[in-house]
């Protein structure tokens, strides 16, 4: 395997030469923070993302050697389109296609949104999911390893620059949308992101490389970014990009 051909601290960023090479050492680092974080816990809760970066480390998931536990992983998801699970707009959907329909998970650890569902009604059922499942640290829900993205505009999960409310709503989960389709999407909020132990970013291709390069750096219209706002309280956030998604970074 090929390591990260940079490394900034502080925050950790790491920079690969292409999508393939994040995908194949995400995924080596996906299993060792898994196991790392078992032994001392009896269960580890991950949000997933969706998006093109995802669907490539799950590929690289299944092909390795080494598995995690899956038995003690309970899968969510950080945001859904409010579509039903075979559309191909689905973020479970996808999921499902390259990563749970080739490992051998417990069918009650995976724990989707149901996007078929009315979306106040789903966010409120998801909401009491989340809030039953998970452990909490400074009185909320808190997730061991979240997967992010970035939007070329800046939002992650579904939290968009127009719907800034959302990452301090009180909600664990809400009613979001699109900003030019208007199609609706269930979020969890930004107060239950910031909250979790681990938050790794998974952000390929050069159309991401200004909008990185604004939120790392700092500059231009960082603060019109939710992304920026992903500050854990109490754990660690790493950057993973390849080579195109950094390319701004020193600009």
């Amino acid at each position: 395997m090929m390591d990260y051909i940079v490394s900034y601290k502080n925050p950790d960023i790491r920079i690969f030469n292409d999508v393939n090479n994040l995908a194949e050492a995400f995924s080596s680092e996906f299993i060792s923070e898994a196991n790392r974080q078992l032994q001392n816990k009896e269960r580890v809760n991950i949000a997933l993302s969706g998006g093109n970066t995802p669907k490539f480390i799950f590929q690289k998931l299944v092909l390795l050697k080494e598995k995690p536990e899956w038995g003690k992983i309970f899968l969510f998801w950080g945001d859904e389109r409010c579509v039903s699970s075979d559309d191909p707009e689905s973020n479970f959907g996808m999921t499902k296609k390259y990563l749970l329909d080739h490992i051998k998970i417990p069918s009650e650890n995976i724990k989707r949104i149901r996007g078929e569902n009315d979306p106040a009604d789903e966010a409120k059922r998801y909401s009491e999911i989340i809030r039953q499942n998970l452990p909490k640290i400074n009185g909320l829900p808190s997730f061991e390893i979240i997967i992010l993205g970035i939007g070329e505009d800046g939002h992650t999960a579904s939290i968009f620059p127009d719907q800034m409310g959302l990452l301090n709503l009180d909600e664990i989960c809400s009613v979001a949308a699109h900003p030019v389709t208007r199609q609706k999407r269930i979020t969890i909020t930004g107060h239950i992101i910031n909250n979790s132990r681990k938050i790794f970013f998974l952000v390929a291709g050069k159309n991401k490389s200004l909008v990185v390069a604004d939120i790392i750096n700092e500059k231009g219209d960082y603060l019109k970014y939710p992304a920026y706002y992903i500050k854990l309280f109490n754990g660690e956030v790493v950057w993973f990009l390849d080579k195109e998604a950094a390319s701004a970074l020193n600009n």
